[in-house]
């Protein structure tokens, strides 16, 4: 069963990434299951959170139901096994020379797949993905070898990269796609009405090698399901307390200025956030985050699982597109992680200088780095 055009991931609920109120671990795995009963059929984890966690409690949750009746998708590639977590910075990538050799990469992909598909209860995902890759994963001939060895092994039937958690990595994905296209079913993107930036740069080159996109962060940190309005109240460890100030006084006027458009189509803020996304080719399916707010006047886990789940069969017009990326356009709001022109020095794990071959990919697809990749201003999008 292939990926499909609504999904639903383990950092919704707060319990493995710190977005809004944490769940009980009960009202999680119910979480899941609601997903499920209300027509959401892909589930995807990663191996990860919580070092396996994340993984039990989704196998937890779809224990029971036909295997053939949800897409599963696994995300490996942090090495939580051997590798030291460096505070917030994570886990090292599996990638890291100092945990092994091009030569033991093909083996330690193995072992982390067969180790998620135990913890998950199933012999085979229907994708997995490569999970914020290093410079290596990205290009590396004995990296993605080693990925088909999975597929030619029976243990998922689909491969994907899966870029972030943070933004950025454009350049990074189309030499990805260029060089390993023909091995790449899906790739996961952040992408939204309200950061249609850098996302959409990659699109083209997703459609052209038949790559086909799953969008996270639909949701723009909550704004979409309109319950954050500005003085919302963010927990201590809420990631979203790392964004800009202002940020959710900015994203509600926008959202303001993009109603009429859902208001003509009788859809919610969400649905038009979802439905912009799809209508993109490329764009298959979208993921947004399922958070609990703080507070009393928010709306529940599941009434936001019911609106995602409730998406019509709606194409936006073009108007609308452009209208929708105009009020939203975000472009130089945020310093972009991969191949960036204004890196200096030592690759880091999520930045690194521009390479001759990311240089070439700008060349071949227009992409002026210098402006399109560019840090502008300080201000939220």
């Amino acid at each position: 069963m292939d990926i499909t055009r609504t999904a639903y991931g383990t950092w919704s609920g707060g319990r493995f990434m710190h977005f809004g109120e944490p769940i009980s671990e009960d009202r999680f795995i119910a979480a899941i299951r609601h997903a499920y009963d209300r027509g959401i059929r892909t589930f995807m984890s990663a191996d990860v959170y919580d070092c396996g966690g994340a993984d039990a409690m989704l196998g937890r949750a779809l224990a029971g139901l036909p295997r053939d009746s949800y897409s599963l998708v696994g995300i490996i590639g942090h090495d939580f096994y051997s590798g030291q977590r460096d505070g917030s910075k994570g886990f090292p990538r599996f990638t890291h020379p100092q945990l092994r050799a091009a030569g033991d990469y093909a083996s330690y992909l193995r072992m982390a797949a067969e180790k998620s598909l135990a913890r998950c209860g199933t012999d085979r995902f229907d994708c997995l993905m490569l999970h914020n890759p290093d410079s290596i994963g990205y290009t590396s001939d004995a990296v993605w070898k080693a990925m088909e060895k999975l597929r030619e092994a029976k243990l998922t039937d689909r491969l994907g990269v899966a870029p972030g958690p943070a933004n950025g990595f454009a350049l990074d994905l189309i030499l990805n796609f260029e060089r390993f296209g023909a091995l790449i079913d899906w790739a996961m993107i952040i992408l939204n009405p309200l950061e249609p930036w850098p996302g959409s740069l990659c699109l083209p080159a997703a459609e052209k090698h038949d790559v086909k996109i799953m969008t996270r962060v639909v949701d723009y940190g909550g704004i979409f399901h309109d319950d954050v309005k500005p003085g919302h109240q963010f927990g201590e460890r809420d990631h979203r307390t790392f964004r800009p100030a202002g940020w959710v006084e900015a994203g509600c006027k926008k959202l303001d200025a993009m109603r009429p458009i859902a208001e003509r189509h009788g859809i919610s803020m969400l649905q038009l956030s979802c439905l912009w996304n799809l209508s993109h080719a490329a764009v298959r399916s979208v993921i947004p985050t399922m958070i609990q707010e703080v507070g009393t006047g928010a709306k529940s886990i599941e009434a936001k699982i019911d609106d995602l789940a409730a998406l019509p069969e709606l194409k936006l017009s073009s108007d609308e597109m452009e209208e929708l990326r105009r009020i939203g356009d975000n472009t130089g709001c945020m310093a972009l992680k991969g191949g960036n022109p204004e890196h200096t020095g030592e690759p880091l794990p999520d930045r690194w200088t521009l390479t001759n071959d990311l240089t070439q990919v700008a060349e071949r697809w227009h992409i002026d780095p210098h402006t399109a990749l560019a840090y502008t201003h300080g201000q939220a999008a």
